[in-house]
C-alpha cells in the first residue's frame, strides 16, 4: 500500500471508493486532466480553488481535510 502524502491522497480515497479517474470526474464535474495532474502531482491539490476540492470531496464521500492533509 502506498504512503499517505498530500500527493497521492486523492488517488488513494479514489480507489479505496471504488471509482476509476474518469468515473471521478463524471461524479464530481472536476475536468479529467485535473484529476490526472493532482494525482501525477503536476498540480497541488492545496492550490486548488475550494469549489473543486469541495467537488472532489463530495464525490468521495470523505472530509475536506482527507484531500488535502
Amino acid at each position: 500500500m502506498q504512503k499517505r502524502t498530500v500527493k497521492n491522497n486523492l488517488k488513494l480515497i479514489r480507489i479505496k471508493a471504488g471509482l476509476t479517474q474518469k468515473e471521478l470526474a463524471k461524479k464530481s464535474g472536476v475536468n479529467f486532466r485535473m484529476i490526472q495532474h493532482y494525482e501525477q502531482g503536476d498540480k497541488d491539490i492545496k492550490k486548488a480553488a475550494a469549489e473543486t476540492v469541495f467537488k472532489l470531496a463530495k464525490a468521495l464521500n470523505c472530509d475536506i481535510t482527507d484531500l488535502i492533509s
